[in-house]
């Protein structure tokens, strides 16, 4: 069966790409959070937020050298208003 753009969702606890492979959000995932949160960026960055609290405790416990400052360019630092 083949995978559809929108199946680009985080493996947890690794918050790696469960289609591509690579670290959450991906880019196909941030083209997907950018286009069903267009008219709201602020509700994108209070869930990309969650998500990273989130991946904190996950990864914290897998790689205890990442950094919050790792994580929030990760999650929101692509994400923010410009």
């Amino acid at each position: 069966m083949a995978r559809r753009a929108s199946d680009h969702q985080p493996a947890r606890p690794t918050w790696r790409c469960g289609t591509c492979g690579i670290a959450w959000p991906c880019s196909a995932a941030k083209l997907r959070l950018l286009a069903t949160y267009r008219s709201d960026r602020s509700a994108l960055l209070a869930h990309l937020a969650a998500l990273q609290a989130e991946a904190a405790a996950n990864l914290a416990v897998l790689n205890p050298s990442a950094t919050p400052a790792d994580l929030r360019d990760r999650f929101t630092g692509w994400a923010s208003a410009r």
